[in-house]
This record gives C-alpha cells, structure tokens and sequence, in this order.
C-alpha cells in the first residue's frame, strides 16, 4: 500500500556541528515525519576551484623525459634540445594559480626559425580551408596578442586577449596531460598550453602538441563564443564523471575540438570548392591534413604523407559523416595517421546545441553548477570527492602498447 512520499533535498552544513540543521531536523521529526541523513555519494576526484586545477597538471604523459613520449622523438638524442625543453619544463611546472602574469619566455633564434617555417607553410592553407570563424579572429590575434611569422607569442598575451573575448584563459603545462585532468580544467575555461617548440630537424612534424599546435590550432577558435562555449560544456561534463564517460567524452572533443569539420557559411564560386571547411586544431596546425580533410581531389603526396596511402590504399578522399556526438562517443580513431573518418556540422552553433544536448544525458549523480565570477564550481547534490589518482601513468603504457603493436 502507498504510504506516503520520499522528499530528498541537500542542505550545506555537517550534521552534529551546525545547530540550524540539527534544529530543522528536531522539527521535522515532531511533525511525525521520518527524516533520515543520507552519507554523501562518492565520486571520482575533480576540481571544484581554479587554485585545485595546480594538481591537474602534476603528472604528465613522458613526464621523465620532460614531456617526451618515447625514444622514438626526434629530439630524443639531441643534448642541446632536451636541455632546453628542460628550461622549459622547470618554468611550466613553477608557475601556480594565483601567480598571475604567465611568465614570458625569451625563444631562441632557431626556436623563432621554427615557428616561421610552420607559421608561414600553413597560412595560405587557412585562407583556403579554415572555417570563417578562424580567419575573422587573426588580423585581432596579430594586432593584440603578437601573432606573425617573425615571433612566437607569449601565452600571458594571448591568455588576456581570450579573457577579454570568452572568458577562456591559458595555463602553461610541461607536456601531454590525461583526458580527465585536461577535460577538467576546461571546465574552468582553462586551456593548458605547452611552451615547447617540436625539434628542429622537421619542422613540419612533432608527435606531441607542441606550442605551435596549441597557439596557431586551438587558440584562435577560443575566441569564438559558441566554440568556447561548448568546449567548457565537455569540460563540466566529465567532473565527477566515470571513466567510461570520460573516454566518450575525449572522443568527442577529438572529433570536434581536434579534428572537427564545418560546412562554410557561403555558397561556393569554385567548382574545386567542397564548401568543407576545417575547426580542428589537429587539422589546422597540419597542412598536408587540411588539404586532405577538405579538398576535393587530395593528391597523392598529400596521401602519402599521412599514411593514408599506406593504410587505406584505395581509399582517395576521407569519409566524412554528419556530426552526431553519440555516434563520435563511440567511434575508434588512429593518433598516428591522418584521419580516414571526420564528422562535419552546419554550424559551430549547431554543433554547440548537440554537445550541450549530449552532454546533459551523462548519468552522473550530481551537476556542476560553474560560477564564472568567483570560477568555482558547486556541485547540485551532497557528494564526497574520492582521493585524487593519476591517470597518465595507465594512459602512457597503453599508448606505448599501442605504438609498440605498430612495429613489424
């Protein structure tokens, strides 16, 4: 038989020390109403302020080498180059939230000569292949942030440059972090940047973000308010999440963030033109895999290049599917060749409206409520933070497994 209703509401405070709860406790009871005090529910460990981001970024992926993954990179051997990344390293893991300006880092010449070389390679393809979004926010980004081919940025410039646009900020980083702790800070309208610049040898290629992937593919779609704004729903969204979530989660935002398309929003004059265009970080700082992504007949050297020629021989032009995010949570991608699938929205609109849709579908036992005044974030119910773990270690070996199985 029905006996009544379960109301369950939480309250801040600790039961036993705070005598407002213990009173409205005392009140209810004598109402002849059974009150229980439920224990808070356990969730995976995540930041809930700007200052809890510092342990995000503790342990990152080659954290040994100074970020480098494996023997394999080509500034393995190079004394010179490990010494400087070095400097570098000792600089990103000494700065704290609260230290406030970003400190400025004086590249050397041969640092600069990289930038040009990759700066000057991939302008021409951004006017071509870029989304609208990105090519609007450079003439700002070089008026205001130091953008050009004959200095590398500093991140304190364009930290307060995308402050002033979005609300989004940079924190410096030594190397490849998790998904979770990544995710996490974007949470914060946190974006954890390298200052490290890939070796020297082959400007064109690093296997590791780098800062000319970090300021020259992600930094200017930061400035854009539908693309900062989904990116901080992935970011709330893995708070608390389960690991299995934040693995569909890092899908997303590689199908999106890293290596997302968007249809142009103006009608084709070129019949050479697919009207794709490229948001993906990972597709913007590469210009063989912009021309790949979005041309219409990507030619053989571009395919070569990329591995698809030796992975996918019959394959002429990438798959390219409309954007469904529970489609991309589920969808396997190679990290070493170009992509063979991408997923392509109308608009960054559109593909805000879908993430922020999937996103609030994530079972999760409570929601992070962001406020962007104070930058804490509460959560809505009466939940206890389990102990904080790395997950970069787990993440390393299984990406050393993963390269090691490539090998004849």
């Amino acid at each position: 038989s029905f006996d009544g209703c379960t109301i369950e509401f939480d309250v801040d405070g600790v039961v036993g020390t705070n005598p407002r709860i213990e009173e409205a406790l005392k009140h209810i009871r004598s109402l002849g109403v059974q009150a229980e005090v439920r224990p808070p529910i356990p969730v995976p460990w995540f930041p809930t302020t700007r200052k809890e981001i510092d342990l995000c970024v503790e342990d990152v992926i080659g954290a040994g080498a100074g970020g480098l993954v494996d023997q394999d990179h080509p500034g393995f051997n190079d004394k010179e180059y490990m010494k400087r990344r070095e400097e570098i390293t000792s600089i990103a893991n000494g700065y704290r939230e609260g230290d406030g300006r970003i400190p400025r880092l004086e590249y050397t010449a041969e640092e600069v000569r990289v930038w040009k070389a990759v700066y000057e390679k991939l302008e021409g393809c951004h006017a071509r292949w870029a989304c609208e979004e990105f090519n609007e926010v450079l003439p700002e980004l070089k008026a205001e942030a130091g953008y050009g081919p004959d200095q590398i940025p500093q991140l304190n410039d364009i930290s307060e440059y995308l402050s002033s646009k979005t609300g989004f900020r940079l924190r410096p980083v030594c190397g490849l972090l998790s998904a979770r702790d990544f995710l996490n800070a974007l949470a914060f309208r946190t974006f954890c940047s390298t200052q490290y610049i890939r070796h020297g040898g082959n400007p064109f290629y690093t296997p590791e973000p780098d800062v000319c992937h970090e300021l020259i593919g992600h930094v200017p779609l930061l400035a854009d308010p539908h693309f900062a704004e989904f990116t901080q729903k992935v970011g709330l969204a893995s708070l608390g999440a389960s690991d299995e979530a934040i693995a569909r989660l890092a899908s997303i935002y590689w199908f999106t963030v890293e290596f997302g398309l968007v249809r142009s929003t103006m009608k084709p004059t070129d019949p050479d033109d697919t009207g794709v265009r490229v948001m993906g970080a990972g597709i913007l700082s590469s210009f063989g895999e912009m021309e790949w992504s979005a041309a219409r007949r990507p030619s053989d050297e571009c395919r070569e290049m990329g591995s698809i020629a030796r992975d996918y021989p019959d394959m002429r032009n990438p798959r390219i599917e409309k954007f469904d995010p529970k489609v991309a949570a589920e969808k396997p991608y190679p990290i070493t060749t170009y992509q063979p699938t991408y997923f392509i929205g109308e608009s960054l609109r559109e593909m805000k409206d879908l993430i922020s849709d999937y996103c609030d579908t994530i079972d999760r036992p409570f929601h992070p409520v962001y406020d962007p005044i104070t930058g804490i974030v509460n959560p809505s119910r009466h939940v206890e933070r389990l102990d904080r773990t790395s997950t970069a270690a787990d993440q390393a070996e299984k990406q050393k497994a993963y390269f090691a199985s490539l090998k004849p």
